[in-house]
């Protein structure tokens, strides 16, 4: 589906966006901006901007950016139809009855049922749980220690012991098998249908906008699977999804606390731990990492005390690492989980075993400890050399200093000695390292040098924005066709095309007009680009005139890199020698 530019543009600046983003986060008036806590990652120091003027946002700290539409798509997870029609109702603009494509229809619409069929079944079996029905599991639950408001806020439910009771509801709502054969919540078979979850407490699986997308099940007495979870659907992915990241994105705490499974979450939440998630009965994966980067910097594990939760810590560590996550692990013993932990000793006792999480990679360690006899000479000095191999990986001198004098201390070593050992295993660390690392540097330089050329443009689009005089001044030296990063190019098209039929620039107009939000969010970053020490020159004509040479320069380059024209050649280097001599005058 797509909608004319005219009515995008019009229902893009009937609605404000200062008024729409200030619904959903505090904001303060710097200057002629707004400022506030980004919500797209977790920050103490507002760096999230909102400009009327611009009718855009942007973060310094993270980088989101875009305007109203983009602000909906990734801050309510809406695609582009359902913030259009969000902000047409918003300003009482009528929209015009569109065509899709029928793959684009039956995608929507097949979404759409299932949204509400996963609304549907979640109050079935919210209801069930209160009902005589639903003794059992409630008896279950009170038995754990939740409260009726904690269940009342996770939407707990229970599915009875009838094997086609959430089926037979589903039907009575008008829903048809073909409907329901893809969603996960019951078998259709030939012999007939059932329910995927009977006889078990129920915990919907929301997503961050609070959109019920699946379900877990843990079962009463001892059948098997002891959980069970949702099969993957157009809606969820549990490989990007968390438990509980619904509330705990919001917390205003600075790091988020992992935990392995659902009552662990609520049981944390429940004692004041809002910034508790867990993964969906699966590994967890990279995905998972970025997920938790956009809302933290630091997590804390708090894994089962266990050896398979020992396992899974040690899994999880390099991918959040990977992630650029500082990563914490929680000592829970001599009790086996959060739960457990929080039963017996009470929330005080876990903040303060929160604050004396161990790093990762003491952990690490510890963990490697408990696979050899300390005793043994033999075992203590096969451990010792483990150790001095694993400390050589970490490549900042001063961390991996302090590292050798903590575990020299922790296993009465001598740390001198030990120094050594890890010297000596970080030079066929450091060679292995460095082979790995060649073509990457190789890459990272060559993407230094493109940067190089980006930034000059990046910071003339910018100034274009803030400085619409600029296009009169600087239009014997700048032209679209300078601009040489593709997306750049586009938006410079679009840029000198908008000021000159209309004598301004608007350029959340111009983002609207980028399907891809990918696009959209780095045409956001061309507009908010900054200098390191002067954001943007009022009158600074040499700051003016150093990057619009440089500009210039690598255009023509460019175009000398293209041609095989000998006389054109001549001219494009006399043209770049002339440069030197170029001065802008404000």
């Amino acid at each position: 589906m797509r909608y004319p530019e005219e009515l995008i543009e019009e229902v893009r600046s009937r609605n404000d966006i200062v008024d729409l983003i200030s619904i959903h986060v505090p904001l303060k008036k710097k200057g002629s901006s707004y400022f506030g806590n980004c919500p797209f990652h977790n920050e103490k120091t507002p760096s999230f901007s909102v400009s009327r003027d611009k009718q855009m946002y942007y973060c310094f700290g993270c980088g989101a950016g875009g305007n109203i539409f983009t602000f909906l798509m990734e801050y309510e997870n809406y695609t582009f139809v359902e913030a259009m029609e969000y902000l047409a109702q918003r300003a009482g603009v009528e929209l015009p009855k569109q065509e899709m494509d029928a793959k684009m229809q039956e995608e929507m619409d097949a979404k759409a049922v299932l949204r509400a069929m996963n609304k549907a079944a979640a109050g079935y079996f919210y209801f069930l749980l209160r009902n005589s029905r639903g003794e059992r599991g409630m008896s279950y639950l009170k038995g754990r220690g939740l409260s009726d408001e904690i269940m009342k806020k996770f939407g707990l439910g229970f599915a009875d012991i009838y094997r086609d009771g959430l089926y037979q509801y589903l039907r009575s709502k008008g829903y048809k098998d073909e409907q329901l054969k893809d969603s996960g919540l019951v078998t259709i078979e030939e012999r007939g249908a059932y329910d995927k979850f009977f006889n078990r407490v129920i915990f919907p699986i929301v997503d961050v906008n609070n959109r019920v997308i699946g379900f877990g099940g843990r079962v009463m007495g001892d059948g098997q699977p002891k959980y069970l979870n949702s099969k993957e659907t157009l809606l969820f992915d549990k490989s990007r999804n968390l438990y509980g990241l619904n509330f705990a994105r919001s917390s205003r705490k600075p790091y988020l606390i992992i935990c392995e499974g659902y009552l662990d979450v609520i049981s944390m939440h429940q004692a004041g731990f809002t910034n508790t998630v867990a993964s969906l009965g699966t590994a967890f994966t990279p995905a998972h990492g970025l997920l938790l980067k956009r809302y933290t910097n630091e997590v804390i594990l708090s894994y089962d005390s266990d050896g398979a939760g020992q396992r899974a810590a040690l899994r999880a560590i390099p991918i959040l690492k990977n992630a650029g996550l500082t990563v914490r692990v929680l000592d829970l013993k001599p009790y086996k989980d959060p739960d457990e932990f929080l039963k017996n000793l009470g929330a005080k006792d876990l903040e303060e075993r929160l604050k004396n999480a161990k790093a990762s990679m003491m952990f690490e360690i510890e963990v490697l400890a408990e696979g050899y006899n300390q005793q043994d000479p033999e075992s203590r000095t096969s451990f010792q050399h483990e150790l001095a191999k694993k400390l050589a990986t970490i490549p900042e001198v001063l961390e991996r200093n302090n590292y050798i004098e903590a575990a020299a201390n922790q296993y009465f070593m001598s740390s001198k000695e030990l120094g050594k050992l890890v010297e000596r295993y970080g030079t066929v660390v450091a060679f292995d390292r460095e082979q790995e690392e060649e073509p990457q540097v190789r890459q990272r330089q060559r993407k230094e040098n493109e940067d190089a050329k980006k930034q000059p443009q990046k910071l003339l689009l910018t100034w274009y924005v803030n400085r619409p005089e600029l296009f009169e001044k600087l239009a014997d030296y700048i032209g679209p066709e300078d601009f040489l990063e593709p997306l750049y190019h586009s938006v410079a098209i679009m840029l000198f095309d908008q000021y000159e039929k209309e004598k301004k620039v608007t350029p959340a107009k111009i983002i609207s007009q980028f399907p891809d939000a990918a696009d959209q969010t780095e045409a956001a970053a061309l507009f908010n680009a900054r200098l390191k020490v002067a954001p943007l020159p009022k009158d600074n004509e040499k700051v003016i005139t150093d990057i619009v040479k440089k500009v210039k320069s690598n255009s023509i380059e460019e175009e000398m890199n293209r041609s095989t024209d000998i006389v054109k050649w001549q001219e494009l280097i006399q043209e770049k020698a002339g440069l030197q001599k170029l001065h802008i005058s404000l």
